[in-house]
């Protein structure tokens, strides 16, 4: 008869024996931000990363989140739940075609949103996340110009804030891009008196509906600072978790995306943060696999473009 594995206490249990550290973004399943030693947004975590001083790290979110942690940290061991966890912006965004792409513009600098590989990263000037991408850009000088990848639609909205007339790559999120319109105004028929907040990841024509615009930490900051209301959540819908702590009294609603077959409930989750589970999580840590590596060769241009990012 197989025994039943506590999974919670074996995590707790391995992390003191490995003398390790959970990092979990707001987009995992409750359970894991539950037993995680730091929640956050991709800032957040990279700056646990560096400052850990574990000797494991166990990143329970994406793969290029795990990469920042292991180029940050070369030295400890970094792992991921699943290897597999990986995110449509990178996908979206491969270093040869983007390689070609930004050769066309020597005279440009290369601002890539952290959502993007650890190659991505290499062939970069700076990395930059939604929660501090509005302030670098507008640090930099105004006659630069300035590509952002791979985000197409948080460089609009970056464009629209800023003034900067960027060159884009073409690249979404998967979760941002198929919010239903249609849902979003049923709930504001239904809650008129919710307040709508939003990624900037989304597309502009749902940014247009939007109460208060910003990244995972600065919607959660705006939920506990408006204790009491109604929220119609246009992100995915991990961080409602952390958003009905932070705001107990208040209701959140979050928006059906669009497949190709129509409405769906479960296109608001990321198939890849979803990966990552309790069990995986356990057996990550009991195997201290799978290991996230980072190629010698672009470790050093990856990490000078995140320090740059990290002096800011």
């Amino acid at each position: 008869m197989n025994k039943v594995i506590n999974f919670e206490q074996e995590i707790n249990r391995l992390k003191k024996e490995r003398n390790a550290v959970i990092l979990a973004h707001y987009y995992q399943d409750a359970d894991i931000q539950d037993i995680a030693d730091f929640i956050g947004d991709s800032l957040d975590l990279s700056r646990k990363a560096k400052a850990t001083d574990a000797d494991m790290i166990v990143f329970c979110g994406v793969v290029f989140m795990a990469e920042v942690a292991k180029i940050l940290n070369p030295n400890k061991t970094v792992v991921i739940p699943d290897l597999d966890a990986g995110c449509s912006l990178e996908k979206s965004c491969q270093p040869g075609p983007f390689s070609q792409f930004i050769s066309q513009y020597e005279d440009a600098i290369v601002i890539s949103y952290i959502n993007c590989s650890a190659e991505i990263k290499a062939l970069s000037d700076i990395i930059v996340t939604s929660s501090n991408a509005e302030k670098i850009i507008r640090s930099i000088d105004p006659d630069q110009k300035i590509i952002f990848a791979p985000d197409k639609y948080l460089g609009s909205y970056l464009i629209k804030k800023t003034g900067r007339d960027m060159i884009l790559w073409n690249g979404t999120c998967i979760v941002h891009e198929q919010f239903s319109e249609k849902e979003v105004v049923k709930l504001k028929a239904r809650y008129p008196k919710a307040l709508v907040i939003a990624h900037p990841e989304c597309p502009e024509y749902l940014l247009n509906y939007a109460d208060h615009i910003g990244s995972t930490s600065s919607l959660l900051n705006h939920v506990k600072e408006n204790q009491g209301q109604d929220f119609i959540v246009l992100t995915e819908s991990g961080i409602i978790h952390q958003m009905k702590k932070l705001s107990p009294g208040s209701n959140f609603y979050d928006v059906k995306g669009v497949s190709e077959a129509g409405s769906c409930a479960h296109c608001n989750n990321c198939p890849y943060m979803r990966l990552n589970t309790m069990e995986k999580l356990y057996n990550a840590l009991n195997n201290v696999a799978p290991v996230i590596t980072v190629k010698p060769e672009i470790y050093g241009k990856a990490k000078a473009s995140l320090d740059r990012m990290l002096s800011y």
